[in-house]
C-alpha cells in the first residue's frame, strides 16, 4: 500500500475511534440525539483527506529522517500518533466548516448526498414534527458543525498530550488557534463579498476575491496544515518558510480549480449540482475576470442573474458561455499553473527532507489537475 494509502487508513482509524467513544455520550443524553451521531459518522467517513496529507508531510519534511524503511511501522518514531491524531483533528474541523458553510450558501447536497442540514430536514418530517423542517433543518446544522468543531479541538488537545517535546505542541496549538480565526474571517468576507460587490471599486474586483480565497482556503487547506505538522516536529524558522513559501500558492491554485469546478464541474464527480457557483452567487475570481472582460450589456446580464436560486438550467449554460466566452477560464488557468509553480519552484533547494519534498511535489501535481 502507498504512504498515502495508509495514512488516509490511520486517519480514518482515529477518527472512529474517537467516535465510538464519543458518540455513546450523546446517546447516554437522549435517544433523541442519535441523528447527531449518525449524521457526523457519514460526513466523516469519506473525503480526500488533503489536510490531513499535508499536516503528515510538513512533519515529515522536518524529522531528518531521508528514507526510513515504513514510515508508520518505526517505533522509533514514537509521535506518530499524535500526528495522526492531531491530522484526523484537522478533518474533524473540515467536516465542522463544510457543514456551516452548506448553510451559509444554502446548498442542498455535499459529496454527492443531501447537505448535513438538509439531513435534518428529513428527521422532522419523518417523525411528523411540529413547526418548519427547513428551520429544524437549518437549527440543527448549526448544532452538528458547533459539535464538530468542539470535538475537532478535544482531539487536538487529546493528541498534543501525547507528543514528547511541550514546545513543540504549543507551537502548533498557536498554529491551530491562528488557522481558525483566519478560516472564519475569511468565510465572513466571502459574504461581504457576496453582499457589497456593487461598492467595491472599479478594478479592485480580482483582488478583492483573491483575498477571500486567501483567508477562506488558501491558508487553511495547505499553509496552515503544513505549518502545524511541521510545529509538531521543532521545524527551524527556514524550514517553517520553506513551507509557507510552498503552501500559499498552492492553497491559492486549489481554490481556483474549486472555482472552476463550481462553475463547470461534471455533478456525478463532483458530488454538487453542476452551475452550484452560479446559483449561490459566489464573487470568484473567475467570475471577478469575467466581468472585467465582458462589455457593459453582457456584465449587467451576469450581474442580474447571478445569485438567484430560481436559476434555470437555460439560463446557468447561459451564464457559462458568457464567461468562456469572456476569457475568464483560460486566466484562471494561467494563474494556476502560475501558482502551482511558484510552489514548486520554492522546493528547490528547500531544507526539507528527500522523501518529503518528492511528496510535496505529487500532492501539488494531483491538486492541479483534480477533477473534484
Amino acid at each position: 500500500m502507498s504512504t498515502g494509502g495508509r495514512l488516509v487508513d490511520l486517519v480514518q482509524n482515529r477518527i472512529d475511534e474517537f467516535l465510538d467513544a464519543h458518540v455513546p455520550i450523546l446517546t447516554a443524553v437522549a435517544d433523541d440525539t442519535v441523528p447527531l451521531g449518525d449524521i457526523s459518522r457519514d460526513f466523516l467517513r469519506f473525503g480526500k483527506r488533503f489536510r490531513a496529507r499535508f499536516a503528515y508531510w510538513g512533519w515529515q519534511s522536518v524529522q531528518g529522517a531521508d528514507d526510513p524503511a515504513d514510515f508508520f511501522g518505526d517505533a522509533r518514531r514514537g509521535d506518530l500518533p499524535a500526528v495522526i491524531g492531531v491530522a484526523a483533528a484537522l478533518e474533524l474541523f473540515h467536516a465542522a466548516a463544510l457543514v456551516h458553510d452548506d448553510l451559509i450558501d444554502a446548498s442542498d447536497t455535499r459529496r454527492g448526498a443531501p447537505a448535513a442540514h438538509r439531513r435534518f430536514e428529513r428527521v422532522h418530517r419523518d417523525g411528523g414534527f411540529l413547526g418548519d423542517a427547513a428551520r429544524f433543518g437549518e437549527s440543527s446544522g448549526v448544532l452538528l458543525g458547533d459539535l464538530l468543531l468542539v470535538w475537532s479541538d478535544e482531539l487536538f488537545a487529546d493528541s498534543l498530550d501525547r507528543l514528547a517535546d511541550r514546545g513543540n505542541a504549543r507551537a502548533a496549538r498557536a498554529e491551530f488557534n491562528r488557522m481558525r480565526t483566519d478560516v472564519t474571517a475569511g468565510q465572513y468576507l466571502d459574504i461581504v463579498a457576496e453582499a457589497s460587490w456593487p461598492h467595491v471599486r472599479e478594478g479592485r474586483e480580482v483582488d478583492t476575491a483573491l483575498n477571500v480565497i486567501t483567508f477562506k482556503s488558501a491558508k487553511y487547506s495547505i499553509e496552515a496544515p503544513l505549518a502545524i505538522g511541521a510545529s509538531l516536529g521543532g521545524a527551524s524558522l527556514a524550514q517553517m518558510a520553506a513551507l509557507r513559501e510552498f503552501g500559499l500558492p498552492l492553497g491559492i491554485a486549489f481554490q481556483l480549480r474549486d472555482d472552476l469546478l463550481g462553475v463547470y464541474g461534471d455533478a456525478e464527480v463532483t458530488g454538487k449540482p453542476a452551475g452550484d457557483d452560479l446559483v449561490e452567487g459566489k464573487r470568484t475570481v473567475l467570475v471577478a475576470l469575467a466581468r472585467q472582460a465582458l462589455p457593459p450589456s453582457a456584465r449587467r446580464t451576469v450581474d442580474e442573474l447571478l445569485g438567484d436560486p430560481e436559476l434555470t438550467p437555460e439560463q446557468i449554460a447561459m451564464l457559462q458561455e458568457t464567461i468562456r466566452a469572456s476569457g475568464a477560464i483560460d486566466e484562471v488557468e494561467r494563474m494556476i499553473t502560475e501558482n502551482v509553480d511558484l510552489a514548486l519552484d520554492s522546493l528547490d533547494g528547500a531544507p526539507l527532507t528527500g522523501d518529503a519534498l518528492d511528496a510535496l511535489t505529487r500532492l501539488a501535481e494531483s491538486i492541479s489537475v483534480r477533477s473534484s
